[in-house]
């Protein structure tokens, strides 16, 4: 698999949004993507979190590109629908959203994401979404 990453970034790269939001993709696998956002507060809510539409983007993006990884040669995929959990307020410096394959079919993945607030250099963190998703692959 050693166009994995190449052909996960152009595709992540041909997203509009995610450069809109400042997302980047930061790690590739088999079955599991991270994508990175910091903190902007053109991003905010009225509280100052983290809105809920940017955390729902980059990990609907992260479990997406996640199956993806799985996907036969020659297909794409589209999320079919996805329930999201807010945990707790989206507080942090940066996050980072991280995508993962639970079971890989023919044409339907389902996948786990969840996103993780970093407050400062550290490597602590706190969840503050969970997903679950379903994505379908499609021809391209």
């Amino acid at each position: 698999m050693s166009d994995l990453f190449p052909r996960i970034a152009a595709s992540f790269d041909a997203q509009g949004l995610m450069a809109t939001i400042g997302a980047r993709l930061v790690h590739v696998a088999d079955g599991e993507v991270h994508i990175a956002l910091p903190f902007s507060k053109a991003l905010s809510q009225q509280h100052g979190y983290l809105h809920a539409g940017a955390t729902t983007s980059i990990v609907d993006s992260a479990c997406g590109y996640a199956a993806l990884t799985k996907a036969p040669a020659g297909f794409e995929v589209v999320t079919a629908e996805f329930k999201i959990n807010l945990m707790r307020p989206a507080l942090g410096e940066r996050f980072l959203a991280i995508g993962r394959v639970v079971n890989a079919g023919r044409l339907m993945t389902v996948c786990s994401g969840e996103v993780r607030a970093f407050a400062g250099a550290g490597e602590a963190y706190k969840v503050v979404a969970l997903m679950q998703a379903t994505v379908v692959n499609v021809q391209r």
